[in-house]
């Protein structure tokens, strides 16, 4: 700030403002400075320095020196402070994982990429989270026997009373024990059908001995039925249940239907509904290892960091993402052509991705929702975010894989050779089979006549049969995939 002021005769206010774009990396903006600290802008009331006897070599010297000085500089007061937050929150995380982990993750609350994020890192260093809980949860994370427990105001339209009746309540009179016994106590106190429906999509209820499908076909009922009792016995209505002994009125508590629970699937997808997130698992958990492998930027990548303004991921670069097709909007181009933005969604968080109607036509087929996708394209970042331009899309189950079988000798392969034939003939497909046998260190393609389905199915059957450890699925790359083969 001396620098610009002395030399170039800027006002405070201004150098200030040379400081912050300094302080941002924004290279552009200090391009733009560099003319008028070395010319002068008689506009903005900047003399400059030729204006005050500094010649221009001196001059674009003195401005390169201050533009290096400022790709490692930083505040020395800030630094010392950042450096003591550095040691004790490394001795937090070190120490009190899940702790800190639980208070991290409040922290970022109502932002609902880092909760993903952060839930992600949670999940790579061992901890489990769990979904909200009525007898447990607070409206913040909290830690339940080493794991995490979700924050109950991270639950959509559930607002700060609601929470503070929930947590006084059971401090009160104890842990809630049936459904029934939640809508009795609290009824009267902002839980309304759509408070109790949301508490259960979330998993809420799942203490409450009954499964989530359960609960969804009776709490109406439920509802209006203490509705209706609380109705009667302010207008002085006794009932025969009323007159019941303690263990008669058990026999005649709710009765829940024989229905099982839903598919992890759907349990997922309501968490999503009501929590914005998915909070006890992810649709793409078990494919976790494979995108690691197959993709070079994740959605965490595009994000713009609120320090830098900038992206990990580099303006007009290619990259792959993989993830379930979340969202998708198609719109009408002025050429009356169909182009389409999608909203790619992997364990991190969400990136949206332009389909320009060239590859729309290409690939509308594979674009549907819940569609599990490697996308490969170019990255568009501004200041304000981080996309993708999309050149080619490849269903995850359209990626070219071999399946690898391993024997112990040729001996052995031989001898199972006929049985294992016929398997593969009940199974034709198009992924190739690679024999390795270990002691020889032998590897043998088989030919195309021999290829398999690659199905869950046969896999699950093929290791089975001859070992999990010896069956092994080797996906290709698709960085050089033309077209979704």
């Amino acid at each position: 700030m001396q620098i610009v002021m002395e030399l170039a005769g800027y006002t405070m206010g201004r150098s200030d403002l040379v400081r912050r774009a300094m302080s941002k990396k924004k290279g552009d903006v200090m391009e733009r400075e560099r003319q008028n600290f070395v010319y002068g802008n008689e506009e903005e009331g900047v003399p400059g320095c030729i204006k005050n006897g500094i010649d221009e070599k001196t001059a674009h010297q003195i401005f390169d020196e201050m533009i290096d000085f400022a790709k490692y500089a930083f505040n020395k007061s800030h630094a010392a402070a950042y450096a003591i937050v550095s040691y004790q929150t490394a001795y937090l995380k070190c120490y009190y994982p899940v702790e800190f982990m639980a208070a991290l993750l409040t922290s970022v609350l109502g932002n609902t990429a880092k909760v993903s994020e952060y839930i992600m890192h949670c999940r790579q260093m061992g901890i489990e989270i769990l979904p909200p809980d009525v007898n447990e949860g607070i409206s913040g994370f909290s830690v339940s026997n080493g794991k995490i427990r979700y924050g109950l105001s991270a639950i959509k339209s559930l607002g700060k009373p609601v929470i503070d009746a929930i947590v006084a309540e059971r401090k009160a009179g104890g842990t809630f024990k049936s459904l029934k016994d939640f809508v009795e106590r609290l009824s009267s106190k902002e839980v309304n059908k759509r408070t109790v429906e949301s508490f259960i999509k979330a998993g809420a209820f799942d203490s409450l001995h009954a499964t989530r499908k359960q609960m969804m076909l009776v709490y109406i009922s439920v509802i209006d039925g203490v509705n209706q009792e609380k109705k009667k016995s302010i207008s002085g209505q006794m009932s025969l249940f009323d007159m019941m002994e303690e263990e008669e009125k058990q026999e005649y508590e709710l009765n829940y239907p024989d229905v099982g629970e839903y598919k992890k699937e759907q349990l997922l997808a309501m968490e999503k509904e009501v929590l914005g997130i998915y909070a006890s698992g992810h649709p793409l958990e078990e494919y976790a290892d494979t995108l690691q492998k197959m993709v070079t930027a994740t959605t965490a990548d595009f994000l713009i960091d609120s320090e830098t303004g900038t992206a990990k991921v580099q303006d007009q670069s290619l990259y792959i993402i993989g993830g379930l097709i979340s969202n998708k909007t198609v719109k009408m181009t002025r050429n009356n052509q169909n182009m389409a933005f999608l909203t790619i969604e992997d364990l991190y968080g969400t990136v949206e991705v332009v389909v320009f109607p060239r590859d729309y036509e290409k690939y509308k087929e594979v674009m549907n929702l819940d569609e599990k996708v490697y996308i490969r394209g170019r990255a568009s970042v501004s200041e304000e975010e981080g996309k993708m331009i999309c050149e080619m899309i490849v269903p995850f189950d359209s990626v070219p894989k071999e399946i690898w079988i391993q024997f112990q000798n040729k001996e052995q392969f031989n001898e199972t050779a006929p049985a294992l034939y016929r398997i593969f003939g009940a199974n034709k497909g198009n992924c190739p089979v690679v024999i390795y046998c270990k002691e020889d260190r032998a590897l043998n393609r088989l030919p195309r006549n021999l290829m398999i389905s690659g199905s869950e199915e046969l896999l699950y059957h093929l290791s089975e049969k001859y070992g999990k450890d010896n069956v092994k699925v080797v996906e290709k790359s698709i960085e050089n995939l033309k077209k979704i083969h």
